[in-house]
């Protein structure tokens, strides 16, 4: 699988909720950026902190939150970019914003992923601190 092919793969599994197929995309040591001023922002390492991370961020939204559409996929060496729009509800914000995931990808797996909002106040409000 090309990079990019991983990286639909992972895109789409998020979308349906494939826990076993991130399981098999996502390396157990990635490294998560997550951007912005909020309670989820910084630097993830290792499924360990990042998979309680995702939990935590379902139970936020209460099951809102959702990658609505990805286009472009887009790949340099071990990089791949996504741009996508994700929306959701929480602490009564609603947010529908475009956005771009970096993927890096090694020996099959994603190993780190690097997150960009269009409006990260607006994220840093819905997510609260």
């Amino acid at each position: 699988m090309t990079g990019i092919d991983i990286s639909k793969a992972y895109i789409h599994a998020v979308q349906t909720g494939d826990q076993a197929a991130l399981g098999q995309l996502i390396s157990p040591d990635v490294v998560w950026h997550q951007p912005g001023k909020n309670q989820f922002s910084g630097i993830h390492r290792g499924m360990a902190e990042v998979g309680p991370m995702l939990g935590k961020m379902m139970e936020v939204s209460k099951g809102t939150f959702a990658i609505t559409h990805a286009s472009h996929y887009m790949a340099n060496g071990d990089w791949v970019a996504v741009t996508l729009e994700f929306a959701g509800e929480a602490n009564g914000i609603t947010m529908n914003q475009p956005g771009v995931d970096l993927i890096r990808i090694e020996g099959g797996r994603i190993v780190e992923v690097r997150l960009f909002s269009s409006d990260q106040a607006q994220e840093d409000l819905f997510w609260g601190h």
